[in-house]
């Protein structure tokens, strides 16, 4: 499964786009800043993400990456959850005739359908939509540039947002 990106913005100024602990790093000099919110977005479903910003950025970074799990002896804890999934009997055969266990083989099977729904051209303009409503709604020719994105007119997205400050066009432009 591939790593989710995420952005870092204040007011209109991009920070930093990249993997969480980049991200992090880049964003936490701004981390009390006065003139503007510091927001971060997961560029998989757009969702704006709090952090705890306590201790250095370091302590910053431990608490919002988890750390890889130690091998040993026993299970690994990797946060599972024991729930009931109801199957029909073909399913339990197909699941059987899997080299890996059924847990192992739902798990993949998962994990699969995550990232083809975070590539869908689809969905990453919804999450665009959701970082823009959330972090650009002041700029100008806002409302002309979301009805341009949920139109499909990506051109006119574009256009309109190349008149943003900061980085606002590039971040756009690399969405669409």
């Amino acid at each position: 499964m591939e790593s989710t990106l995420f952005t870092a913005f204040l007011e209109s100024r991009r920070i930093a786009t990249g993997p969480l602990e980049a991200v992090l790093a880049a964003a936490y000099p701004f981390r009390d800043n006065t003139s503007g919110p510091l927001l971060i977005f997961r560029h998989d479903d757009g969702r704006q993400t709090d952090f705890d910003w306590r201790g250095t950025a370091e302590d910053v970074v431990a608490r919002a990456v988890p750390s890889p799990a130690k091998s040993g002896p026993g299970r690994p804890k990797l946060g599972v959850v024991s729930t009931e999934v109801t199957l029909l009997p073909r399913h339990w055969e197909w699941l059987n005739a899997q080299g890996a266990r059924a847990s192992g083989t739902l798990r993949r099977l998962v994990d699969e359908a995550m990232d083809r729904e975070a590539s869908d051209p689809k969905k990453r303009l919804e999450a665009l939509g959701k970082i823009l409503w959330a972090a650009a709604g002041n700029q100008p020719g806002f409302e002309e540039a979301t009805r341009a994105l949920y139109a499909g007119d990506r051109a006119g997205l574009e256009e309109l947002t190349s008149k943003w400050p900061g980085d606002w066009p590039d971040f756009v432009r690399g969405w669409t």
